[in-house]
């Protein structure tokens, strides 16, 4: 697995220890100023989700209390969250002034990085899940998506959009959340990474998924 950045510079933010959770909060809310919250965690009484839900499709990885509008930046309202849950997976909350994402199956996800890397493209962090890959984009709103849905022709079904009222499973996640890791970490430093525009990577991953051998498109499931 790739070094995660967050566990080497959380050290800037902690006072008194912490988990290695609680550090990638830190470095998210503090160093790049992205708002996180921490997700519902698992159950101790059961396998499976401490939310109500008994099939619930993402056990863990989801806000439920807090909800996701409790999402912020603040030192304090971090480090209590996590010094009571620390093994609470860390959520980005995606939208507003924070990254955005554009996420693909995990296998279309590494074909689509490495003709983007051939064709000179620079792109910004890249969440790795065993399922899917999200590729960190300058913040948009819902109405500049649509515009730029309704420009293409034809946009792969195998796309999402993680916008306003979204949020991302941060590295590292804790235990049932899966292997969640920094495909491309995020640059060196405490300032905000670099984040391209959703229109360049849709541009890009629309043309990625054309010319087929079988007349497909490599970003379909």
């Amino acid at each position: 697995m790739r070094e995660i950045p967050g566990r080497r510079r959380g050290n800037l933010f902690r006072r008194g220890g912490g988990t290695a959770q609680l550090d990638a909060a830190l470095t998210c809310a503090l160093g790049r100023r992205w708002p996180v919250l921490p997700g519902v965690g698992l159950s101790p009484a059961r396998t499976g989700c401490a939310c109500p839900d008994p099939e619930c499709v993402v056990p863990g990885a989801h806000p439920f209390d807090p909800g996701l509008l409790a999402a912020t930046t603040d030192e304090r309202m971090v480090r209590w969250w996590w010094t009571g849950r620390p093994a609470a997976p860390v959520l980005l909350a995606t939208g507003g002034r924070a990254p955005c994402a554009v996420s693909l199956p995990a296998v279309s996800g590494a074909q689509a990085l490495a003709v983007l890397d051939a064709r000179g493209m620079r792109l910004g962090p890249v969440i790795a899940t065993p399922t899917r890959w999200a590729l960190l984009v300058h913040p948009y709103t819902l109405e500049r998506l649509g515009e730029l849905l309704h420009a293409q022709e034809w946009v792969p079904s195998s796309l999402r959009f993680h916008g306003e009222g979204g949020y991302l499973v941060v590295p590292p996640a804790g235990k049932g959340d899966g292997r969640v890791c920094w495909e491309r970490p995020p640059s060196a430093g405490h300032a905000a990474p670099f984040l391209p525009d959703v229109g360049t990577v849709l541009d890009a991953l629309v043309a990625a998924s054309t010319g087929a051998p079988d007349g497909g498109s490599r970003l379909a499931y």
